[in-house]
């Protein structure tokens, strides 16, 4: 049997040091493309794998993150999974994945390290937390926070401006010339999570368009998915006026609203136009193909991995840190696109 190829071969065959080709491995920024190009094929040609036993014991570490997320059947969530992987893979990390069900108790769970024993750190997509329980957290555990976040300067965190997402997705309505425009699953008041902040959102570009705020418009709902979004536009089909256009909260509940559209024989965009947030994989094949607020899942994964690693590496290095990832609204069929 052939000896497994270490650093020092892969070294000599990508004709660099092995502290470049470490360098690559941990994915530390210095590197140029061209190096980083060069030392990752002769990875693939040797076949190396990363020794995550060895580089345990030297560290002290298990390699392993955990991934907290409230739902993996809500698309989003496991799209995003797939791209936390993938990151975590390129740096010879495995990724222990957690459902909350966006419930407190399992939430402050994995804040408090329900995997300690297991894991390095935690990356969290809250639902249900309080500030007092970030302010309360064990700071030994590294965690990173993804979408909301209950308190300020409470943890490093990652996420599009959902303000601005929504101010874009609602002045692309106005532009159309909708002017009764319902937000599915909306928050007018409340605490300051992803719902309310979209929500606020509308409410700017609302308000710079010279259209009245109307609180009868924003339609909270029980969950994020196909059926609460149907229920919620056939409620809306019944008032009168009608809403011409619906900006949904995410995908789930804007493909569940076109079904219900389509079955009461309302026309998109003809009649109504149905906006979404997330651009999860099937609103690029619904019928019309949807419209949507797009975040960058890679560059939120990509992130959120890099932050983490960061406080794993160093716990005291620096500043806690709020990454503002980038997205677009992607303008299709659901809005005439």
């Amino acid at each position: 049997m052939a000896a497994r190829p270490r650093i020092k071969d892969v070294a000599e065959y990508a004709g660099v040091s092995p502290k470049t080709v470490s360098n690559v491995i941990n994915n530390f920024e210095h590197v140029s493309d061209r190096t980083r190009e060069v030392v990752r094929e002769a990875i693939d040609a040797l076949g190396y794998r990363v020794n995550i036993a060895g580089r345990q014991l030297r560290q002290g570490r298990t390699g392993m993150i955990t991934l907290a997320v409230p739902e993996l059947d809500v698309a989003y969530f496991s799209e995003l999974a797939k791209h936390v992987m993938t990151e975590a893979d390129q740096r010879g990390l495995t990724v222990l994945l957690h459902q909350t069900g966006g419930s407190r108790e399992r939430e402050l769970a994995a804040l408090h390290g329900f995997d300690a024993q297991f894991s390095d750190g935690v990356i969290l997509s809250p639902l249900a937390l309080q500030p007092r329980d970030l302010a309360t957290r064990d700071r030994r555990l590294p965690v990173v926070l993804l979408g909301e976040r209950p308190a300020e300067g409470s943890t490093d965190h990652v996420a599009i401006d959902n303000v601005r997402a929504a101010r874009e997705a609602t002045a692309h309505l106005l532009e159309r010339g909708r002017r009764r425009i319902a937000v599915v699953g909306g928050r007018a008041r409340g605490r300051q999570g992803t719902d309310r902040l979209r929500t606020d959102g509308y409410r700017e570009a609302l308000k710079a368009a010279h259209v009245p705020f109307d609180s009868d418009l924003v339609v909270p709902v029980d969950a994020y998915h196909w059926r609460d979004g149907a229920r919620a536009a056939v409620a809306l089909l019944e008032r009168d006026p009608q809403p011409d256009a619906l900006l949904c909260l995410n995908d789930h509940l804007a493909l569940g609203a076109l079904r219900a559209l389509h079955e009461k024989g309302v026309g998109v965009p003809k009649d109504v136009d149905v906006v979404g947030f997330d651009d999860i994989e099937a609103s690029r094949f619904s019928v019309p193909t949807l419209t949507t607020v797009s975040p960058d899942k890679k560059e939120i994964a990509r992130a959120a991995v890099a932050l983490l690693v960061g406080r794993v590496d160093d716990p005291d290095g620096g500043p806690l840190r709020d990454h503002v990832v980038g997205h677009e609204v992607i303008v299709r069929e659901s809005t005439g696109g």
